[in-house]
């Protein structure tokens, strides 16, 4: 398999692909009008049969979270984008709002009318302010259109959609976080249940998708989800972008099917950068566990990664070559996570400062043999044991970098220091990759 399936990059290479006349020239917006003629209920159904599963990196069936939603309540719905791309490695949705952004206002308004919201909210990092604008401007000119606010597509629904600007804040990206800043409070996880379809924004039946998965509903109903079940493994279906970044000739967005393995997209992207060898990689940004080049022919589906021991989370690929200090790496990343953590639960706010307190004294020399057991009893009584995802990956690089380059670790004590820092660092380095 080597063969990428543009769809929702199609045409991003087109200069005006982010303005509602070139999206409409490739039959924009159609799949909205074909939408809102069906019941809502069949909408919802459809993408249950096309099989598209969340792509912000839990992969839970999206046609099944929106049937959670209750009918016949009485209550008010809401739609909910999750547009706050936060994950260290991770660029899919950004380049998608900016070359493409009508297709997840699209999205949007099938959505919603499944759901039956006549609300929807999207929830962008504040960081992306030239993002926010694009989208910003896309939203107006669906609104001028027609395809937003009172009897759209004269079909008498009413859809309103609001872009909201988070502060920059990561732990926005967990859902239930996103929707208390989203109310105006801080951004902390909540307790659940009760879970947002039932008890959501407000308190009322809410829907939270990632930006990738609304992206995709409108070409599914367009095309029918035998189309979309047609790429994809068997339980992974469907295409999906990759965000290929790090030591290779040509980082980007590929997007092809799921289960196409690294291997694949590494020629289709000219490989690890000339002169280097991979030393490990991130299946799904900096929060799942590393793999090395043994697990260059891993499906990258959900399945396939999961039985190799990681997660595909949000499909960001960071490749690393011989020169990457594993230690070095891994520290950046804690640090990211002991800044981002939003101090509710204990495990984690406490837990992630004595990881990057370790770490400092392993890189800067100070560290000793029995600070690698110490890491790994810390990332135990963090895993599974804090309020959100936050803490779980926060431990996930550092328990597998351990696990799979021991020996380098153990180089920074007998070193006294980073041994990548000094020219015995390279021979090092080579011969722990060319073992």
């Amino acid at each position: 398999m080597t063969t990428l399936t543009p769809v929702l990059s199609a045409h991003w290479d087109e200069a005006d692909s982010f303005t509602i006349a070139g999206y409409k020239r490739h039959g924009g917006y159609k799949a909205a009008a074909k939408a809102l003629k069906m019941e809502p209920d069949a909408v919802i159904q459809l993408v249950k049969d096309s099989g598209l599963r969340g792509r912000g990196g839990a992969g839970f069936p999206t046609g099944m979270k929106w049937g959670f939603i209750p009918q016949g309540d009485n209550k008010d719905h809401y739609l909910v984008v999750n547009a706050d791309e936060s994950e260290p490695g991770t660029c899919k949705d950004m380049p998608l709002l900016m070359a493409n952004p009508h297709v997840l206002v699209e999205g949007v308004i099938i959505a919603a009318y499944a759901i039956r919201a006549k609300y929807a909210f999207i929830y962008i990092r504040g960081e992306v302010a030239h993002v926010a604008r694009r989208l910003q401007q896309a939203i107006e000119d669906a609104y001028a259109a027609g395809y937003l606010g009172k009897n759209v597509f004269k079909s008498g629904t009413d859809i309103e959609l609001v872009l909201h600007v988070g502060a920059g804040a990561y732990i926005c990206g967990e859902e239930t976080a996103l929707l208390d800043s989203l109310e105006g409070f801080r951004g902390q996880p909540r307790l659940r249940p009760p879970f947002p379809a039932i008890a959501g924004l407000y308190a009322r039946p809410t829907v939270v998708n990632n930006v990738e998965s609304i992206a995709s509903v409108p070409a599914i109903v367009a095309n029918g989800p035998e189309w979309f079940q047609g790429m994809g493994t068997e339980k992974s279906k469907g295409m999906t972008l990759y965000s290929l970044s790090g030591h290779v000739t040509n980082p980007g967005q590929f997007e092809a099917p799921l289960g196409i393995t690294l291997r694949e997209i590494l020629e289709l992207a000219g490989g690890v950068r000339e002169g280097h060898q991979l030393k490990f990689w991130t299946p799904g940004g900096s929060s799942t566990p590393l793999f090395t080049a043994d697990q260059l022919d891993t499906p990258l589906d959900y399945e396939g990664v999961a039985a190799a021991g990681s997660m595909l989370g949000t499909k960001a690929l960071q490749i690393f070559d011989e020169t990457t200090c594993v230690v070095r790496a891994v520290l950046r990343w804690t640090e990211f996570y002991k800044h981002e953590s939003c101090g509710k639960c204990t495990p984690c706010r406490e837990g992630t400062w004595w990881l990057v307190q370790i770490l400092r004294d392993l890189e800067n020399g100070k560290g000793t043999a029995a600070d690698l057991d110490k890491l790994l009893d810390l990332c135990d009584n963090i895993l599974g044991r804090s309020f959100c995802a936050l803490g779980d990956g926060a431990t996930s690089p550092i328990t597998s970098s351990i696990k799979h380059f021991r020996d380098e670790y153990i180089a920074h004590v007998t070193s006294a220091g980073c041994p990548f820092d000094s020219h015995a660092s390279t021979l090092f380095a080579s011969a722990k990759v060319g073992a």
